[in-house]
């Protein structure tokens, strides 16, 4: 018995009358009493696993074991177990043999969502059952036979994904021999309200709450959001409307709570060159940052080693061809590392300014240097106790003077054993 569209849209509570939807559908009865394999290709949540249904429902395995799977949704040391069946101790915990889905489900329709997620390894155990009906379980030696329609369905660009090097190229030859194209959401602006009338209604009816509606100006926003969830984030936000909101009618303003992101989603503004740029430019803007951050840690590592080299001393003769030629240069913020019983001394403050004799190009430090401790232990435990003295013992103040976290503070001191 031929069915039309609309009675195979109905029997399975599909709304829309859009164009492209009815094209899909079509292509569905169509290839449905042939034992051809499927690719249903959309977006998530616009509802692939229905046509899958028409396709079993209409084929000459209706009366037949149907199964969906949702391959990203099973880890990767258990999927083909699943799929091809294993033999007693063919992996550790496989105590006994067990059948898989291919194995079960023989004569029958299998619906494998996200076969994009598939590992490689299990990708050619599916290509030989298309190829040959023939599969072998986990641990076993013996070949055997199965008759199961494939229907594979993928969020994902499998071509990207074969250029990437994530799916064979011949899998997708063999399960695209008809590619069934679902539209997005977005794209059926005229079903959008109807669908949603629908959700709120079935939602009210069955937890008996008060029936509403939309105003004029919240059916607008409500047709120029972007759905990037589609049909499952419409109903998802149907529901809600339905259980939170008493009506009768829900405004603008209170729609726009339930699309919280509704100013990046809104249709009319969005320009895939212009979000593109903006990526770009905001990328641009980071790798700036961190080519910043790159030259200030080599001039830190820089200042460390004229400080070690110099026993403790800072001397900025490195460092003063990179400063303006109009400004004054002088070490007043550079700190003398100096031994663990030594005072930490600000070098040009009032006890060592008279010590330090400049002219116009350069700096001499004309105190008398001794043997200065090169333990970076030591000199970290300096500073540690005088920022912990400085700030009466505080560890927040001191780790924000120190420049670190509290708890790296809290685990130096432990680790030295600072008192």
């Amino acid at each position: 018995m031929d069915k039309t569209v609309q009675s195979v849209k109905q029997n399975l509570g599909i709304i829309g009358n859009s164009p492209r939807l009815d094209n899909a559908v079509e292509i569905a009865l169509q290839i449905a009493p042939t034992n051809l394999s499927v690719l249903i290709m959309g977006e998530s949540g616009v509802g692939k696993e229905a046509f899958s249904q028409i396709i079993h429902k209409n084929s000459l395995r209706k009366d037949k074991k149907y199964i969906a799977i949702n391959c990203g949704a099973i880890p990767e040391g258990t999927i083909d177990s699943e799929l091809f069946g294993h033999v007693k101790g063919s992996f550790t915990g496989a105590v006994g043999d067990r059948k898989g889905y291919f194995e079960t489900v023989n004569g029958g329709t299998i619906f494998l969502d996200e076969v994009g997620e598939l590992p490689k390894s299990t990708q050619s155990r599916l290509l030989r059952v298309l190829e040959s009906g023939e599969f072998i379980p986990v641990g076993a030696s013996n070949v055997q036979k199965t008759d199961v329609r494939i229907v594979a369905a993928t969020n994902v660009d499998l071509q990207k994904a074969i250029e990437a090097g994530k799916f064979r190229e011949d899998l997708y030859y063999r399960l695209n021999t008809v590619p069934i194209r679902i539209p997005p959401l977005r794209e059926r602006q005229d079903d959008i309200y109807a669908l949603f009338r629908k959700f709120v209604n079935e939602t009210a009816a069955q937890y008996r709450r008060p029936r509403i509606d939309l105003s004029e100006a919240a059916k607008r926003m409500l047709l120029s959001y972007r759905w990037p969830g589609n049909i499952r984030q419409l109903k998802n936000i149907s529901e809600q409307i339905a259980m939170l909101e008493d009506g009768p009618i829900v405004s603008e303003e209170d729609l726009k709570k339930y699309l919280p992101d509704y100013g990046q989603s809104h249709l009319p503004a969005v320009n895939p060159a212009a979000s593109d740029a903006t990526y770009a430019s905001e990328r641009e803007i980071i790798f700036k940052l961190m080519l910043d951050m790159k030259k200030d840690m080599d001039d830190l590592k820089k200042l460390v080693n004229n400080m070690i080299q110099s026993g403790g001393q800072y001397h900025p003769s490195s460092l003063l061809n990179d400063q303006p030629k109009d400004k004054d240069f002088y070490p007043e913020d550079f700190v003398d590392v100096r031994q663990e019983e030594t005072p930490i001394n600000i070098v040009g403050s009032p006890t060592t300014r008279s010590n330090i004799a400049r002219d116009e190009t350069h700096i001499i430090d004309t105190q008398e240097i001794k043997e200065e401790s090169l333990s970076l232990a030591n000199n970290e435990v300096a500073f540690i106790k005088k920022a912990l003295q400085k700030f009466n013992g505080k560890r927040k103040l001191a780790a924000e003077e120190l420049g670190i976290s509290e708890r790296t503070l809290y685990r130096k001191i432990k680790e030295y054993n600072i008192q």
